[in-house]
């Protein structure tokens, strides 16, 4: 296993029970901080193992665990049990993602985790707050609830959980912080997925991705276009990068004022329907146009 680079959290030892996504996402990133990592996983059941992301997804999980210590517990037992209060015993922060009474079912709910750990602090993640957080739910129900799925589309990546992912790294930077200035504070940051997918469609609430906004199709400079070979996305939204955008394309740049109006959308329309992506990007480096093509 690859050591840690050094980097802020060098010296924090975090425990996770968190499986699936959001849990190995945010324990990858805090071992990329420096955070010592134990993962904590259930034994293989039917030849199934202890973390579905294993089976569905093997590359991601090899991606997410690289610098993670793993260790097998089956939690339901005194022994596995034993083993994981040893390994809390010299923890600083426990990551879980079961649902409270799971938790309150093998004995590490919060209250019997801080009677006996009074120097851990806790990060948990649920669907959502409050008596919620027994419902099931999913990435895909979250992102729905939020309003982010606007057709029969599925999700080009998990949002819901990737959002969580970061949200639960910002709760453990807060226990962290936390801790220094009260180490004898009892912490705990419960990370709902649903406020995630919520803060993820907090633009669209704003309007930010409405026909008539910008960034939701309004401006030609601002759009993504079929070429000869692929696709091209524009994103020469400001007055420099729209005056660019105009003189690598062949208007004026005091057409760079008009890139409302229907006659612009045609015109670069038809200019990049006859070019390569290739050709695309040669101009986008050349005029300093911020365009990303995809063959």
């Amino acid at each position: 296993m690859p050591s840690p680079p050094h980097g802020v959290l060098t010296g924090v030892r975090i425990v996770s029970l968190a499986l699936n996504l959001p849990g190995p996402a945010a324990l990858m990133r805090l071992a990329d901080m420096g955070a010592t990592c134990v993962k904590v996983e259930p034994p293989s059941a039917n030849g199934a193992p202890g973390d579905p992301m294993a089976a569905y997804a093997p590359t991601g999980y090899e991606a997410m665990h690289c610098r993670v210590t793993r260790d097998v517990l089956d939690l339901k037992s005194e022994s596995g049990r034993a083993t994981l209060y040893a390994r809390l015993g010299t923890a600083d922060v426990l990551v879980t993602s079961f649902r409270p009474s799971a938790l309150q079912r093998l004995g590490v709910d919060r209250a019997e985790l801080h009677r006996r750990f009074p120097a851990l602090s806790i990060v948990t993640i649920v669907g959502e707050h409050g008596a919620e957080a027994e419902h099931p739910g999913h990435d895909l129900t979250y992102e729905a609830e939020a309003g982010l799925l606007p057709d029969l589309a599925l999700p080009v990546v998990p949002f819901a959980d990737m959002a969580g992912a970061l949200l639960v790294v910002e709760a453990v930077l807060r226990v962290v912080l936390a801790r220094q200035r009260d180490p004898g504070a009892l912490l705990f940051e419960e990370v709902a997925l649903g406020d995630a997918a919520r803060f993820l469609a907090l633009p669209r609430s704003w309007g930010l991705m409405q026909g008539t906004s910008p960034i939701g199709g309004a401006h030609a400079g601002y759009r993504l276009y079929a070429c000869r070979d692929g696709r091209v996305a524009v994103a020469a939204l400001e007055p420099r990068f729209a005056r660019a955008l105009c003189r690598a394309t062949g208007l004026t740049e005091e057409q760079a004022d008009r890139l409302q109006e229907p006659a612009a959308f045609a015109w670069l329309t038809d200019y990049f329907a006859g070019r390569s992506c290739r050709e695309v990007a040669a101009l986008a480096q050349q005029y300093d146009v911020p365009v990303a093509v995809m063959p």
